[in-house]
């Protein structure tokens, strides 16, 4: 080899290991570079990967934002549905209102003329009050006049009557005796009547007192008073569980008496009276006395007989004044006494009612009010 291609040849070396230097030069700063941008890349991967657990976490949260938006959806449609509910019922409520308010002043000018028709009503009251003030003075002028002036003639004629046809029979025809009988028994059915007229107009009139009283002692003297009759008739009057009562107690001997005399009088031929009076106390109801007050406490007096008995078809006409049943010729009376046991029974408050057949007895059912205990 010659110099100049040996030159050659050192300088193609030179260049060469030059541009390897270059080469390696550029490799480390290539190096540098890439060890770098691996350190880029792993500061990034890591920044990703918080980045994506941070996504994550917001996904989640999304999530949960979206159940909890879904479940505030259907609170806000169950909300309005409950407004649009409270809507309708408060269109009703204002409607109810305002027919209440269109009520009330309808019932507010009721009021105004039932104060008026009120006031008016006590002005008649206080008048009629006058009145019946009046005419119970004048009753108690005409019971006077009917128990001294009008008893009293008819008195003398019965005495007159008697003594004629005591002393002067023999002298009198048959049709003259016959006369005075008849004149004997109109006047004591006349006086009978004026005697059963006051003991009506009494019970109208006369004070209420109410007082505690056995039932049993006013039976007993009721027996007393009626003793003949009852030997007459060999009757028999049963008392069965009577009880102290809160009555009016001269009212209330003359209601059993004259229902007691009634059983002897409307008794069946040959057949002696059994007269039972029993009491006892109930509550009542709407189903089996449908003419009381429902829970009312009353006491019951039942009054049975085993006498001749009526229709049933005639049992209100009974308690009716003048009202007979039965033939005036086979058994005398006025016509009053059930009347009087009726008022009787209403000045305590109560109900009578009448059950029979022909033929079978009667029963009367008597019902007032139980007012408090009697004392022991």
């Amino acid at each position: 080899m010659n110099e100049e291609s040996l030159s050659l040849a050192n300088k193609a070396l030179a260049f060469q290991i030059e541009e390897n230097r270059k080469r390696a030069a550029e490799l480390i700063i290539a190096n540098k570079e890439l060890i770098f941008q691996n350190g880029e890349k792993e500061k990034r991967a890591a920044e990703l990967v918080i980045a994506n657990r941070e996504l994550a976490f917001q996904n989640t949260e999304k999530e949960k934002r979206a159940a909890e938006l879904i479940i505030a959806n259907k609170e806000l449609i169950f909300q309005n549905e409950e407004k649009e509910k409270r809507a309708s019922e408060l269109i009703i409520a204002n409607r109810e209102l305002a027919f209440q308010n269109t009520e009330k002043e309808k019932r507010a000018a009721e009021l105004i003329i039932a104060n008026k028709e009120l006031v008016f009503q006590n002005e008649e009251k206080e008048k009629r009050a006058a009145e019946l003030t009046i005419a119970n003075k004048e009753l108690e002028s005409f019971t006077f006049i009917s128990s001294h002036d009008l008893q009293e003639p008819l008195r003398k004629m019965r005495i007159f009557s008697s003594r004629i046809l005591e002393s002067e029979y023999q002298n009198l025809s048959e049709s003259g005796r016959n006369y005075f009988e008849r004149m004997q028994k109109s006047a004591l059915h006349m006086q009978m009547l004026i005697n059963d007229l006051l003991a009506y107009s009494r019970t109208n009139i006369a004070e209420r007192v109410f007082e505690y009283e056995d039932l049993n002692k006013i039976v007993e003297e009721i027996k007393i008073t009626f003793k003949e009759e009852i030997e007459l008739k060999s009757a028999t009057i049963e008392s069965k569980n009577l009880i102290k009562a809160h009555i009016i107690p001269f009212q209330f001997k003359q209601l059993l008496q004259n229902l007691i005399w009634n059983a002897l009088k409307f008794c069946k031929p040959n057949i002696p009276p059994h007269i039972t009076i029993s009491s006892n106390t109930l509550i009542s109801d709407k189903v089996t006395q449908k003419d009381l007050i429902a829970g009312k406490e009353y006491l019951h007096i039942s009054v049975q007989d085993n006498g001749i008995g009526f229709d049933q078809h005639y049992k209100s006409r009974i308690f009716e004044i003048f009202q007979r049943l039965n033939d005036k010729h086979l058994y005398k009376g006025t016509g009053i006494g059930l009347t009087i046991v009726k008022k009787i029974v209403e000045n305590h408050g109560g109900i009578i009612t009448a059950t029979s057949a022909l033929g079978e007895g009667a029963t009367f059912d008597i019902y007032i009010p139980v007012r408090g205990k009697p004392n022991a």
